[in-house]
């Protein structure tokens, strides 16, 4: 093995002078941000790539959230899972909300949508979920709770660039989807966002939201912030969107290698994928959280990182939410680990890794 640390992930990047060339045109134009080339051609180029009627590009993930509450004019509780990131939640309490938990559905990881109604009350007034691991909601039931209840819906969609659902871009479903194009990602602009939505109107008034609430007379006619991307973020994102399609490839080819050789053990659990999904993780829950500390321990021997993503679970995080239970949610947090993955990591270091997981568990 390469004496090189492995981590969970690492960014895919283009080559240098793919950036270095579009950066050249930055400087010689003097534009660094409010809406510039870069950023519009971005913007074109990927909702071209996803296959979207448009995006707008922003600073980052969170920002993305906040923007899509703010512009569905949301107060009142929104239901979400507490199987996610903090930025789900903490994003959701910046825009004035109250994020109410509903378990998880322990094999696709995602909200449960049989648990949602009973949660639901007068205050309620949209559904966050979140398409964990990339791997798709489910949107026909979680869409039917929202009509039922004249809720909106915003997926958090931050691993859900390249994710499709029955033959559509994952991003065109709901009210609002919002993604990350954090350094993390399947595509990064080092750190970004975004947000989709199929209504022009919608789409207008996030355009305005980022940019303090101007309309293109320079009024104020929305109650707005700076959530701008710079020109430099769009270069590095459209160098890396060149390369987007070998990640995702190479990302599923990895996935399923992992798969292939940890399947020999029948403790070990794998995320239940829906439809599509574009393996942007590899999750793996142990029979136990002692098994995976040991597990943890050995891979960490070899300079090999993993990551325990989502742990703890979001609704045991008691100094910015009452303690509401979620008993699948904080089962499945303590037990699951995701191995490294990403594109410039070798075949012959996920069999290694995946040799020392059957040898140790």
């Amino acid at each position: 093995m390469d004496k090189k640390n492995i981590y969970v992930t690492m960014p895919t990047l283009a080559p240098l002078s793919d950036v270095t060339k579009l950066l050249e045109g930055v400087w010689k134009r003097g534009i660094m941000t409010h809406n510039g080339p870069l950023v519009q051609e971005f913007e074109k180029k990927i909702a071209e790539f996803l296959h979207v009627k448009n995006m707008v590009a922003v600073a980052n993930g969170t920002v993305a959230i906040q923007m899509a509450i703010r512009a569905l004019e949301l107060k009142g509780e929104i239901i979400t899972t507490p199987f996610t990131f903090i930025a789900t939640v903490s994003s959701i309490i910046w825009e004035g909300c109250t994020p109410v938990f509903v378990d998880i559905d322990k094999e696709t990881l995602n909200i449960d949508p049989e648990k949602i109604e009973e949660r639901i009350n007068k205050h309620t007034v949209a559904i966050m979920p979140v398409h964990v691991f990339g791997n798709p909601c489910n949107i026909e039931s979680i869409g039917a709770i929202a009509a039922k209840h004249n809720l909106k819906v915003i997926y958090d969609a931050a691993h859900a660039v390249g994710v499709t659902y029955n033959g559509k871009n994952i991003f065109e479903y709901g009210d609002i989807s919002a993604t990350s194009f954090h350094a993390t990602k399947m595509l990064n602009t080092a750190e970004g966002g975004g947000c989709v939505s199929v209504d022009d109107e919608l789409h207008e008034k996030l355009k305005r939201i980022r940019f303090f609430g101007f309309d293109d007379n320079k009024d104020v006619i929305d109650d707005g912030f700076n959530g701008k991307m710079t020109e430099v973020h769009a270069a590095v994102g459209l160098a890396n969107l060149a390369y987007l399609q070998a990640a995702l490839d190479d990302r599923k080819r990895k996935y399923l290698l992992y798969r292939e050789i940890l399947s020999s053990n029948s403790d070990l659990q794998f995320q239940k994928i829906n439809q599509d999904c574009n393996y942007s993780y590899f999750p793996v829950i142990f029979s136990s959280e002692n098994a995976l500390l040991k597990v943890e321990k050995a891979l960490n021997s070899h300079g090999i990182f993993p990551r325990r993503y989502f742990y703890p679970s979001v609704n045991t995080f008691n100094k910015i939410v009452p303690y509401f239970p979620c008993c699948q949610s904080e089962d499945v947090s303590r037990r699951i680990l995701c191995l490294p993955l990403y594109y410039d990591l070798t075949e012959s270091q996920v069999e290694f890794i995946a040799d020392v997981v059957l040898k140790t568990v």
